[in-house]
């Protein structure tokens, strides 16, 4: 019989923690969720613990790891998301704490507080470094609905993206099971698309066909200045798009051999979100 254990997830409101705090309940552990507003967070499962905390104020976390067993941390925190520079404590605190496995979620390159955690002897790490989400395909919904279109640059670009959902059920495992101290995990999905497959796939979900409109990047950049992105993330994502790093477009198999099970398709992600993509009722 598996032992419940108590798990910290920290960026619980998040696409990653929520899908994280899920599978955990799902496992039968329990689950205090942090947010830096608990009367805020809303959306969360019956039995979930709503606690409040800061990630950027390690010593606002001191009575939440009491009896916490594994911690799944970001690296990023505060309103602005700037890199976490706390780490050393926030690892302090965890190992007075008893805390015994600690997950955390690769934040695209080296970060202080990853960078502690992979120095740290006393807890059993696991990095979490998961490729595009398939959840990045809810951009589109907007201009599907109004136009049953969507417009994209670099349209053959492969991607191995990944259902957030199994980046949680990796969370939860590494989090609550021997054997996955120390390992840095590479999270995809089953198969390798192009943006025209992920369009196709969203078509047939919703029941209604999508056109696909391929951008230059001279009109992606103005399209994305036009949705507020700010230099830096258009720069990341002209680079991201135009020259997909080799990891982002390669199956890895950590799914199938952390949790048991294969990845999930985009087709059932796709299904799952499929009302997003249809035109709203104005009754």
């Amino acid at each position: 019989m598996t032992e419940t254990q108590k798990i910290l997830v920290t960026g619980a409101t998040g696409t990653v923690g929520r899908q994280v705090v899920a599978e955990l309940l799902a496992r039968g552990h329990a689950v205090r969720a942090l947010t830096r507003d608990a009367a805020r967070a809303d959306g969360f499962p019956a039995g979930v613990e709503v606690v409040q905390g800061d990630l950027t104020d390690p010593d606002s976390l001191s009575h939440v790891l009491d009896g916490v067993t594994g911690l799944h941390l970001i690296t990023f925190g505060g309103p602005y998301f700037a890199p976490l520079e706390t780490g050393p404590r926030i690892l302090e605190l965890a190992h007075a704490a008893g805390v015994r496995r600690v997950t955390v979620l690769h934040g695209g390159g080296p970060t202080p507080l990853e960078d502690a955690v992979r120095a740290d002897d006393g807890v059993d790490w696991t990095v979490l470094m998961p490729v595009e989400f398939m959840a990045n395909a809810l951009e589109w919904a907007d201009s599907v609905v109004a136009s049953d279109e969507v417009r994209e640059p670099f349209v053959s670009r492969l991607s191995a993206m990944v259902h957030e959902a199994d980046i949680g059920a990796v969370a939860a495992v590494a989090l609550t099971e021997e054997g996955h101290g120390r390992q840095e995990y590479v999270i995809t999905g089953p198969e390798l698309l192009t943006v025209g497959d992920k369009v196709e796939t969203i078509a047939a979900a919703r029941g209604r066909d999508i056109t696909l409109l391929e951008l230059t990047e001279e009109q992606a950049v103005a399209q994305w200045r036009a949705a507020g992105h700010s230099e830096d993330v258009i720069g990341f994502l002209l680079e991201a798009y135009g020259n997909t790093p080799e990891v982002g477009r390669t199956v890895a198999d950590t799914v199938q051999k952390v949790t048991g099970r294969p990845a999930r398709t985009f087709a059932r992600w796709a299904a799952d979100h499929a009302d997003v993509f249809r035109a709203r009722s104005t009754a």
